[in-house]
């Protein structure tokens, strides 16, 4: 058990096996593991220290940064757990999807108001409506943007409209050059909690007709156009 009388500053880190790590199927449930298994020590170890303070102790500093450790530890596990299922459950034609006209704009404004201090711009063309499943499109542009601000990154968004679909595209901190490729042990950890974005984001495209790609130094979401006759009236 840990002594709460030390100054901890930091759990203790869980590092990959020395290994080579493994190809495939096998490779990935091994990175989505040891993403999920830090935040989870890091929140078990601060609720650990944060139980065996005096009364006293728990409300002052020394609780108050063992509570912020232990809320952004899960906070961070929340977000892989979620795109993680979110992306076995596509695979597996294992949700319902509606797909139905979707004003872009909407979207874009529900991710905007939760991002807090990211530095979010657009452009984007009058009346932009998609073809899609209004929750998984916000989910699949709130994952991309907030894997292309890591690092408080600012993000652009431009989306027009080509050949009867939406492009989104996506700018912020350059993409890896297999930014999208399925992520393996041994692939570099995400603090933020969004190692596995673009996949799920990848999957959602997928399931609705279309697709996320690397191109001009960011991401692009291609996506079939709706109809502005029947979608919902867009934010001015």
């Amino acid at each position: 058990m840990s002594d709460p009388e030390r100054d901890h500053t930091a759990p203790p880190a869980t590092t990959p096996a020395e290994a080579p790590a493994p190809d495939g199927r096998g490779g990935f449930l091994g990175f989505v593991a040891h993403e999920m298994r830090n935040p989870l020590a890091t929140a078990l170890w601060s609720a650990e220290l944060l139980v065996r303070l005096s009364p006293e102790e728990r409300a002052g500093p020394r609780g108050d940064k063992l509570a912020g450790m232990a809320l952004r530890a899960l906070q961070r596990l929340r977000f892989l757990v979620e795109d993680h299922f979110l992306a076995e459950r596509l695979d597996v034609a294992g949700l319902p999807l509606r797909v139905e006209p979707v004003a872009l704009v909407e979207v874009l404004d529900a991710i905007d108001a939760r991002k807090g201090a990211l530095e979010l711009t657009r452009s984007l063309e009058d009346d932009l409506v998609l073809l899609a499943d209004r929750g998984m499109l916000e989910r699949a542009l709130d994952g991309v943007i907030a894997f292309a601000g890591r690092s408080k990154v600012p993000v652009a968004v431009v989306a027009r409209r080509s050949d009867g679909r939406a492009l989104v595209h996506v700018r912020g901190a350059p993409p890896e050059p297999d930014a999208l490729a399925p992520p393996h042990k041994g692939t570099a950890s995400d603090p933020t909690g969004h190692a596995l974005a673009l996949h799920m984001a990848q999957r959602v495209a997928q399931a609705m007709g279309g697709a996320l790609t690397i191109t001009d130094g960011g991401y692009l979401l291609s996506f079939p156009l709706g109809s502005e006759r029947n979608a919902p009236e867009a934010a001015t």
